[in-house]
């Protein structure tokens, strides 16, 4: 299909579906000719859509251009993606594209790229291999294109991606092998389909923050409020690994619920992947180790700041670089607490408090002085302890995802009082 250029949004996404579908489709009924027994004229290789904008200036056009934070692009130059995953991510590519369209006034490339559709993200789940021996399967390689991990990284969004002037230059944060990646990954660890994920995800770690979610939102549906079904993993015996609970509602502003276990190497799996779907916001719902006098069992904390002995982020995202609080979140989580517990602001502050969150990578942090010494717990401010919420905030900060923490406090080491 040949290059065109387009200045409706929709327009533009529709001719690159056109793309990706053909492609896909050439692929999957090569493989299935293959599987089949039939022997192919020669390689099969399909290529996703490309998504490219050419500005010879970076003037904004829009009214109210000073106070752009997305959908503007900054330079002169020219900036392409690919892009993949239509029923998914449609609705979001239609609105990022018409952004720029207004604010740049420059029409948008769809056409062919180059990159290559590896043949594991192009197989729909009821394609059948028809029991095919080990002797075919070591053949795939030959003929069709298998996923390329090193052309599946995270340069751009962690600021590595390098061009000059005269490259092509990002326009994106994920090319599409790495979203197709993401989404098959996050289908392996949450049990549930890319397309039931909604865009407010709440990630906890106990098994009875699950089960309350599960009541609010059978008896949320059945109400018929805002929310339009309800989606549980499917049962099987293997239990996915992360399992996610998803209340639907329109436009993909529902409530994802993902049980992601103890730990950031966890937390920092499961971000990494989720971020391709570019989320409404992250937030850590769990317990944490209340570490003032002041505070008791049950009290609420919420993360004003963030102090990493996690380590898992570290490279991409140097310990010297701060993780902000968002406003937004904070005001929310806080008028949430408060009209749940019938609280004001003068009284929300026998039941909550916040500043500093301390995440670490070692469950019995206790038994180690040398690294969480009293005098790191005192000079930081700290709060609060647990081994999620700065994983997923670095992560949040580093993929451009909003992202908060609401913790209860479950148990006090220093003061004697454990779980």
């Amino acid at each position: 299909m040949n290059s065109k250029f387009f200045t409706n949004a929709k327009e533009a996404i529709e001719y690159a579906r056109d793309i990706y579908d053909e492609n896909v489709s050439y692929i999957r009924q090569s493989f299935q000719e293959f599987s089949d027994g039939e022997e192919l004229a020669g390689r099969v290789s399909g290529h996703y859509p490309y998504l490219r904008i050419n500005l010879k200036s970076a003037r904004v056009q829009s009214k109210n251009k000073g106070h752009l934070a997305y959908g503007v692009i900054s330079s002169p130059g020219i900036y392409e993606t690919t892009l993949t995953a239509f029923d998914v991510l449609e609705d979001y590519y239609v609105e990022q594209i018409a952004l720029l369209l207004k604010n740049h006034k420059s029409p948008i490339e769809v056409g062919v790229s180059t990159e290559k559709i590896p043949l594991h993200f192009a197989l729909a789940e009821d394609l059948e291999a028809n029991n095919m021996t080990q002797e075919k399967q070591t053949e795939i390689p030959e003929i069709f294109d298998v996923p390329n991990l090193s052309a599946m990284d995270d340069d751009i969004a962690n600021g590595t991606y390098l061009t000059n002037k005269q490259e092509v230059r990002p326009m994106s944060l994920f090319k599409a092998s790495r979203t197709d990646l993401s989404i098959k990954r996050l289908l392996h660890y949450t049990g549930t389909a890319a397309e039931d994920i909604q865009g407010f995800i709440l990630f906890t770690n106990y098994q009875f923050y699950v089960d309350e979610f599960v009541k609010y939102a059978k008896e949320a549906v059945k109400n018929g409020d805002q929310y339009t079904d309800f989606v549980e993993p499917t049962s099987n015996e293997t239990a996915p690994q992360m399992p996610a609970y998803h209340l639907k509602a329109e436009d993909n502003k529902g409530i994802t619920l993902i049980n992601i276990g103890v730990g950031p190497s966890n937390a920092k799996t499961i971000t990494d992947h989720l971020a391709v779907l570019r989320s409404h916001a992250w937030v850590m719902l769990g317990h944490c180790a209340g570490l003032r006098n002041s505070q008791k069992l049950g009290d609420y904390v919420l993360a004003h700041a963030y102090l990493r002995f996690d380590g898992l982020l570290d490279d991409v995202v140097p310990t010297s670089v701060p993780i902000p609080a968002l406003s937004e979140i904070q005001n929310a989580l806080q008028d949430a607490i408060m009209k749940v517990t019938g609280t004001n602001k003068e009284t929300l502050k026998n039941i909550m408090r916040t500043g500093t969150v301390i995440t670490t990578a070692d469950r019995d942090w206790e038994l180690d002085k040398g690294v969480l010494s009293l005098q790191t717990l005192s000079m930081s401010r700290a709060i609060a302890l647990d081994m999620e919420s700065a994983t997923i905030a670095t992560n949040g900060y580093r993929f451009r995802v909003p992202y908060g923490t609401l913790l209860s406090i479950s148990d006090k080491p220093l003061h004697g009082e454990l779980k």
